[in-house]
C-alpha cells in the first residue's frame, strides 16, 4: 500500500564491487523483498551477475546451495567483494560445521546427505544457485531444500522454467510457500488452463509472480 518505488539499497559495509544500474535495482529489490518477509527469485540470464547481487544483499547467518562445479567460484567471489566475511565451505569427507562462518557454502548433493543436520541450524540467509535444480518438486533434494529453514529464501535461477509450469510452482514454493497455492491447485487452476491457451489463467499467474 502506498508503493511508489524501491528505495535505494544499503551495500555492506567493506563491499567492493562496483554494481551497473540494474545490479543496483536487483540489490534494492532483494532488500525489499526481505524486509516484507518475502522469498526472491532472481532469475537474470547468464552472465549477468546474480551471484554478486546475491552477495551485495546477504545479510546475517548464511547458506548458499549451489552446484559442485561453482562452489569455489563463490568462495573466491565473496572473498573478493566482501571481504570481511568469515566463509565456510562444507564439503568432503571431512566437512564441519562452522558456527562462527558468516557464509556456509555446500553443494546439493551434501545438502541432500547431511539435510537434517543442517535443518537443525538457524539460518538467516537461504540461496539455491542454479535453482532449477530443484525443479522436480518430488525428487528428495527438492524436498531437502524446503526443509531447510530460513529467514529468507533466494532462488537464482536463467532458467526457472524449462519444461513445464510445475518446475516454476516448485522453485515458488520453496521461496514462498503457498504463494502459488497446493501443486494439485496450481495445476487445476492455472497451469492446466494456461496450457490450454487460458489468457486469465495467464494473467493471474503473472500477477502473482511479477513482484
Amino acid at each position: 500500500e502506498g508503493f511508489d518505488t524501491l528505495p535505494e539499497p544499503a551495500l555492506p559495509d567493506g563491499f567492493t564491487a562496483s554494481l551497473r544500474p540494474y545490479q543496483r535495482a536487483g540489490v534494492a529489490w532483494l532488500l525489499f523483498l526481505r524486509t516484507a518477509g518475502l522469498g526472491a527469485v532472481l532469475a537474470d540470464d547468464m552472465g549477468l551477475g546474480k551471484t554478486v547481487q546475491t552477495i551485495a544483499a546477504l545479510r546475517g547467518r548464511s547458506l548458499v546451495v549451489c552446484p559442485k562445479s561453482v562452489l569455489f567460484n563463490w568462495a573466491d567471489e565473496l572473498a573478493k567483494f566482501r571481504a570481511g566475511l568469515r566463509v565456510s565451505v562444507f564439503h568432503g569427507p571431512k566437512r564441519a560445521l562452522d558456527p562462527a562462518a558468516d557464509v556456509t557454502l555446500c553443494t546439493y548433493a551434501t545438502m541432500l546427505r547431511d539435510g537434517a543436520r543442517l535443518a537443525k541450524e538457524t539460518w538467516d540467509t537461504l540461496v539455491l544457485d542454479e535453482a532449477q535444480t530443484i525443479k522436480n518438486p518430488d525428487s528428495q533434494t527438492a524436498r531437502a531444500a524446503y526443509a531447510l529453514p530460513a529467514a529468507f529464501r533466494v532462488a537464482l535461477s536463467g532458467t526457472p522454467v524449462e519444461n513445464r509450469l510445475d518446475e516454476l510452482w516448485s522453485v515458488v514454493h520453496f521461496t514462498n510457500p503457498g504463494l502459488l497455492g497446493g501443486r494439485s491447485a496450481f495445476a487445476e487452476r492455472l497451469a492446466g488452463p494456461l496450457e490450454r491457451g487460458d489468457v486469465r489463467a495467464r494473467d493471474e499467474l503473472r500477477a502473482r509472480v511479477k513482484p
